[in-house]
This record gives C-alpha cells, structure tokens and sequence, in this order.
C-alpha cells in the first residue's frame, strides 16, 4: 500500500500500528492523526520523512475538510490505500442503573458519528486510490476502511450486558461498516470491522491477555488478505470472523 491514515496514533493501538508500519517498510505514506502528540511518535516522525503527524481532535468534524486536503497535497493522484477508523473512547463498566446520558453520546460521537464522517471527507481519496491501482485486485492494494470495533459490539455474543456507552457505539459502528460496504462497492472500496482482541493498553487494561505488538501483527496480515468477498465482515485480529 503507498498511503496510510490511522486516527489516534498518539497512543495504544493507533501507535502500535504506525510503529508497524514504519518498522516493516509496509508504506510510502503514513499520516498519524492525533488529539495531542506524544514523544514517542515525535521520535518516529523526526526518524522517518514518510510519517505525518496531523494534529485532529476527531470530535471537530469540521476540521475534517481540512485533512482531506493536508493528505491530498501530499497523495497527488495516488489517494488513500488505507484508512483506519481507529481513535475511540471506552466508558468503563457500567451497569443501568448507573449510566450516564452524557457518556452514551460521548461514546457515540467518538465511536460512531466521527468514523462516519471522517470517512465521508476522505472518500474522494479513497476513490482515486481505488481507480488509480484499477489493475490491482480490491482491498488494500486498491482502497480500504478499516473501522476498529470491538467484540462488545457483538449483538450475538453480548452475554455480560452492562457498558451501554462502548457497546452501543460500536454495535452503531458497525451498522456503519455495513452500510458503507454496499454504498461503496460500485467504487471497490472495501470496507471492514476490526476487533483488536482484548489488548494491554489503557484502554484494555493490564489484565488484558494480548501485548500490543501481537495485536497489531494480526491485525495488519488480516488487513492484507481481506478482498471483495470480505467487504461488510466484522474480523477479529487473527482473522476470524464474528458475528454482528
């Protein structure tokens, strides 16, 4: 793939992921959105001149219109390969009794509304990339959009209850993830649900069985073999599917 967009990189997966890529050579272009930075991938973009660090508060949809335009200049007529829906929020367990209105949509603007329309500003992107690498078979080669989800959003596998706010954002964003897949299709845009698996961050948490690396490397080999019969699936890292 040549170019790469991956929200929330300051931190956790997002920058396990262009950690990655800027170890493996995976791409000609990586831009790394992110709320505040960190020193860590201030490092990483002094130490590689493919890496941009975009500054994006995701819940400011109307900057969106912006980046579009940041990574247009630098794309030219390659567009974007690879967009990974990545920044979110997690409220922690909360049973109804307790839930708050202000988490739910805190989860949901985050989760849901800003993967959605980040998605919706980049699409000229994502369309040039897929008719520019027209001789390439669809998926990453050609244009895909990763959101990253999470099995909580799993309707069938929901046998816990509780976390209203994460759940429900990522069950929404996966509803998401689905009706792209059939919008975008005519385009060859692939589009895709991602669990991470329950991983070692601040998020997940130090119980969490699985380390970042181990996560990512999964992730990112499902990435590469997902094609056009694999648009509207929700995956898990190792490339299991699961269901909505």
């Amino acid at each position: 793939m040549k170019s790469v967009l991956i929200t929330g990189a300051n931190r956790g997966l997002g920058l396990g992921m262009v950690n990655y890529l800027v170890k493996q050579n995976k791409a000609e272009n990586i831009f790394a959105t992110c709320r505040k930075g960190s020193e860590e991938l201030n490092q990483l973009a002094q130490q590689n001149k493919h890496l941009h660090i975009i500054q994006l508060d995701v819940t400011n949809v109307n900057s969106f219109g912006d980046v579009s335009s940041t990574i247009s200049k630098l794309v030219g007529a390659g567009g974007l390969n690879l967009l990974m829906n990545n920044a979110g929020v997690a409220t922690k367990f909360t049973k109804l009794n307790m839930v708050k209105a202000e988490q739910i949509l805190e989860n949901f603007t985050v989760n849901t509304v800003a993967p959605i329309m980040l998605t919706k500003a980049l699409l000229p992107l994502l369309k040039q990339a897929a008719e520019t690498n027209s001789d390439k078979p669809a998926g990453v080669q050609r244009a895909l959009v990763v959101n990253m989800s999470s099995v909580l959003g799993s309707i069938a596998q929901n046998d816990q209850g509780g976390f209203y706010p994460y759940r429900c954002s990522k069950a929404a964003l996966n509803a998401a993830t689905k009706s792209m897949s059939i919008d975008l299709k005519k385009d060859n845009i692939v589009v895709a649900s991602m669990h991470p698996g329950w991983v070692k961050t601040d998020m997940g948490g130090n119980n969490a069985p699985l380390d970042i690396p181990t996560s990512i490397e999964g992730i990112f080999t499902t990435i590469e073999k997902l094609g056009e019969q694999d648009t509207g699936k929700f995956f898990q890292y190792d490339g299991k599917e699961l269901p909505w």
